[in-house]
């Protein structure tokens, strides 16, 4: 039976490590999907990926399963523009990260737009079969099923988005609090410092009100030691870095390992 693996893992708590996209490039994404990554985000707020290059790297996420990989798929968005989530759910995935969500409204319209009208649920999505998350009208049950996997993760990722944390983390249907931490030190007044003791001091308040509401939290780690301090502190959706982080530091290494050789 099919699940969103994704979901499963932040709802049952259980730590999980990503990678971001952001070449646009359906071969990094079959590559980095057979290095072990539980899930990478494609990215369309700072990438400059499009629907159809979306489309292209999820068939690559998806390709790299038939030889054993166990990733999974997870689109960033660029707002909580419903056209924007419909888009991504109906190009085949169901994770989407909604960035700069700052109120209780902004996460309610997230996970709305996710979820095909049903029961009075208040769904914003828009109903098409005949798309590739439903194998283009071949899978009979698509439609009745998709809600079900439709998993949210919304961004906290400024200062007004602290304050009314525990407003944003009780909304129903929100999975995951993701602390964009470069954002909320900029807007805390601490740009390029996502590391300052009043960014932590409020990195940690999102923590706690996650933690009360039972949901899971997510980060942006920049480095291992990065990612093993937000670990420490309770996150346990973890990104690596970036696909163009590792190639840049891969091939400056090498190089500088030569010219030292």
């Amino acid at each position: 039976m099919h699940h969103n693996a994704v979901k499963l893992s932040l709802t049952s708590n259980t730590p999980s490590t990503g990678c971001w996209l952001t070449l646009a490039s359906a071969s990094v994404a079959e590559l980095l999907s057979h290095c072990g990554f539980d899930w990478l985000v494609i990215d369309m707020e700072h990438a400059p990926n499009d629907p159809l290059s979306v489309s292209d790297q999820l068939r690559a996420i998806a390709a790299a399963a038939t030889g054993g990989s166990t990733t999974r798929p997870v689109v960033r968005i660029t707002s909580t523009d419903p056209e924007l989530a419909k888009r991504a759910m109906d190009a085949g995935c169901e994770t989407i990260i909604f960035p700069n969500v700052n109120t209780a409204a902004d996460a309610e319209l997230a996970v709305r737009s996710m979820l095909f009208p049903e029961n009075g649920n208040g769904g914003l999505r828009g109903v098409a079969g005949l798309v590739r998350a439903g194998r283009y009208g071949l899978d009979p049950h698509y439609v009745e099923n998709a809600n079900a996997h439709a998993c949210a993760i919304v961004q906290i990722e400024s200062a007004q988005a602290v304050a009314n944390v525990d407003e944003i983390a009780a909304v129903a249907g929100v999975d995951c609090l993701f602390i964009g931490s470069a954002d909320l030190s900029a807007s805390m007044g601490h740009l390029g410092e996502p590391t300052h003791p009043a960014v932590r001091e409020a990195i940690s308040t999102v923590i706690a009100a996650a933690q009360r509401a039972g949901k899971a939290i997510g980060a942006f780690a920049v480095t291992v030691d990065d990612a093993a301090w937000y670990r420490a502190n309770g996150a346990n959706f973890v990104a690596l870095h970036s696909d163009a982080a590792w190639l840049a530091r891969g091939a400056m290494a090498a190089r500088e390992e030569l010219a030292a050789s």
